[in-house]
């Protein structure tokens, strides 16, 4: 017995061209892998179709997507541990462009909270109202993860261009 595929509405079909580049590029600032940026957006995304009729009736479907997405993306870091984050990149990465390669890694140096509070701030254009309430943090702490950040990003990439 086969089983049938149903096509998603036209709405979600929506969603995903409009969300699913720019979820995968934030978890590729993220995690440093664009392969698994890409399979962890597609499962947040497969999770919000199987869910649709309830999803769809949310204030933001998106936001509901990306925080899906997060707590995947935090888990799978979780799971891997901090080799994760310190290994180098790949050749698929490095082709990419040296910029693009370089503030990821610089990115992978930022303490964890830093790291997604940068990512949905300036890659997400996400306020930081809404990157506190994403976090769960204060307005203040929020900011001062950005600042420190920043700072921190600036040393790197300048060592990195030295």
């Amino acid at each position: 017995m086969t089983e049938q595929v149903v096509a998603p509405p036209a709405d979600f079909n929506l969603l995903y061209s409009a969300g699913y580049g720019r979820l995968a590029a934030q978890l590729y600032a993220y995690l440093g892998d664009a392969g698994e940026a890409e399979d962890i957006a597609q499962e947040a995304f497969l999770r919000a179709w199987r869910d649709w009729a309830r999803i769809s009736g949310y204030d933001d479907p998106v936001a509901w997507v990306r925080r899906v997405a997060w707590n995947l993306a935090t888990s799978r870091l979780r799971v891997v541990g901090r080799i994760a984050r310190i290994r180098e990149p790949s050749d698929a990465v490095a082709a990419l462009g040296p910029d693009r390669v370089a503030l990821v890694s610089a990115l992978r140096q930022l303490p964890e909270r830093q790291r997604l509070a940068v990512v949905l701030h300036y890659l997400g254009d996400l306020s930081v109202a809404d990157v506190s309430a994403e976090l769960n943090a204060a307005r203040g702490t929020v900011l001062s993860w950005l600042h420190r950040a920043r700072q921190q990003l600036a040393t790197l990439l300048e060592e990195g261009s030295a």
